[in-house]
């Protein structure tokens, strides 16, 4: 097993896991000096390409955005998603992810679990490679959002399915909008760590989209924290910029050749 996959298994019941998204060299490089995970995701859909959901992302925008990542991160795990449709049954899962890690030399590939994908997650890792599992609301598999594990039904639902992704062989799992105290019974169920997306502290770890975090993207869920309003920052720029412009303040003889 590799180091960085070990070390993410070893964090159970001790320091928290602190995992973000990235979709590019800037972002990688600043990532990767505090987060234990970097994820590629494919919510770059949303964030970057003003799609309405994720279900149009590609394998090769997955690709060409993990490239642009996995280059510039040396200490953080770099993780990515398959998008929906590439991994419906095993022979395809097994050349898509073969693909990305060729392609990226990525650390681990995430699957959303659909109840069905235990046997396909199996023989991925059985190829030598790592995989983070996903449950609770998933995008590729839900279109409408609804939090998950309220109920008696679902709360056991959620509990099998983490069970048997673990024992497919995954090393992580994400809980997305899961109810609070169903998270809990599935952390301490598990012996592999919880990464946390509105699921509460009850995870061994957190993940949010970067683009969330910093105020780029104006939405407000209930799980984000907005710790930074880097719009308006740009904004003002932006604006800055357009008046120099106008009033012919730039360039000056320092910004020319």
């Amino acid at each position: 097993m590799k180091k960085k996959i070990l070390k993410i298994i070893q964090s159970k019941n001790n320091v928290p896991l602190v995992c973000l998204t990235a979709y590019s060299k800037p972002f990688a490089k600043i990532l990767d000096k505090y987060c234990d995970i970097v994820l590629v995701g494919d919510s770059l859909a949303t964030a970057m390409y003003g799609m309405k959901n994720t279900h149009e992302v590609t394998i090769e925008m997955m690709i060409q955005h993990g490239i642009s990542v996995k280059q510039n991160l040396n200490k953080a795990l770099c993780v990515i998603d398959m998008p929906k449709d590439s991994y419906k049954t095993t022979k395809q899962a097994i050349k898509n992810a073969r693909l990305i890690f060729k392609k990226t030399k990525c650390d681990a590939v995430k699957l959303e679990c659909n109840g069905k994908n235990y046997e396909i997650i199996k023989n991925i890792v059985k190829k030598g490679m790592p995989v983070m599992g996903h449950i609770g609301f998933t995008p590729q598999y839900h279109k409408k959002f609804k939090p998950q594990g309220d109920s008696i039904n679902e709360k056991k639902k959620l509990l099998d399915q983490a069970k048997k992704i673990q024992e497919a062989g995954s090393f992580s799992l994400v809980l997305e909008c899961v109810n609070k105290n169903t998270a809990k019974i599935i952390t301490k169920s598990l012996k592999i760590p919880t990464i946390g997306i509105g699921a509460s502290s009850h995870c061994d770890g957190q993940v949010l989209v970067t683009d969330d975090l910093i105020g780029l993207n104006v939405i407000n869920p209930r799980f984000l924290k907005r710790y930074l309003n880097l719009k308006k920052i740009i904004n003002n720029a932006v604006i800055k910029f357009k008046m120099d412009v106008k009033n012919k303040k730039f360039p000056k003889k320092k910004h020319s050749y």
